[in-house]
């Protein structure tokens, strides 16, 4: 994975001399907050070499170098999931990306599923945990020393600092958050009644099926890392709404302003 990840590094440095502080990864129906960064390269997945390609409809398959907040910034706008058939490491290889172009700090962002009966269609939770449920871990095989520690420590994988600025932000701006933890799955089905009440009694607040596998792999690297989820639908109880994907991408984009302005003043705060 080293050699790949070099190789992939030099190609974008071939296109760019742009040196970014800061990666976000756009999730579902939250590619738009691309549209605020001030673009100083967009680069097709397609084009990327070792780079996967992004097959789900809301994630557009672009890597934006740019500025946002008066940072600059290296953004995903669209992600790869397990589910789409990739490995943990292909999955996660953009993260190692980022860490090779420099950034220290990784903005992640996705649409979930509620199940704290407290939560609305719409709402924004800062993710403060996770509880890992994918099959699998980015981490499995043999350790590259050079990538990070055999062991890292996930006590605080959620900055805690940037989850208190950034619901600083959303109380001045009259936003109302939430915290809570977030329940990594592998999907693609969305959830059953009953897993919804097995993930509530657990600890989960939000379930999903992404965030995970890239926090991972930046507390690896070392990256500290803030995350956000945009409630999108619910199973509160053991009672389920029947939901579609077109339906998660429509209220995502309905809360999208709320999270691009707590990102952007982040950002800036910084």
């Amino acid at each position: 994975m080293y050699e790949k990840i070099k190789q992939t590094t030099a190609y974008i440095q071939s296109k760019t001399n742009f040196s970014p502080e800061i990666g976000i990864v756009l999730g579902s129906g939250l590619g738009n907050l691309g549209n605020q960064i001030e673009v100083e390269l967009a680069i097709p997945y397609t084009e990327i070499p070792n780079f996967p390609v992004s097959t789900v409809k809301g994630h557009s398959g672009k890597l934006i170098l740019g500025t946002l907040g008066g940072k600059k910034v290296i953004a995903m706008q669209g992600r790869f999931h397990y589910y789409e058939g990739y490995g943990m490491k292909e999955v996660t290889f953009p993260i190692r990306i980022m860490k090779e172009m420099g950034i220290d700090l990784l903005v992640l962002s996705n649409a979930a599923g509620g199940m704290n009966p407290d939560f609305k269609v719409g709402d924004i939770m800062l993710i403060n945990d996770h509880i890992n449920l994918f099959p699998d871990n980015p981490l499995m095989g043999p350790n590259d020393d050079r990538l990070g520690d055999r062991f890292p420590d996930l006590s605080e994988i959620y900055d805690s600092k940037l989850i208190r600025k950034a619901a600083d932000i959303a109380s001045k701006n009259d936003i109302k958050v939430f915290e809570g933890v977030y329940v990594g799955v592998s999907g693609p089905t969305f959830e059953t009644p009953a897993e919804y009440k097995y993930f509530r009694v657990i600890g989960g607040d939000t379930v999903g099926m992404s965030t995970v596998p890239e926090a991972i792999v930046a507390r690896h690297a070392g990256i500290p890392c803030f995350a956000a989820s945009i409630v999108t639908d619910l199973g509160v109880a053991g009672i389920v709404e029947k939901v579609s994907h077109e339906e998660v991408l429509a209220a995502a984009h309905a809360a999208e302003p709320k999270l691009t302005l707590i990102v952007t003043e982040l950002l800036k705060s910084l």
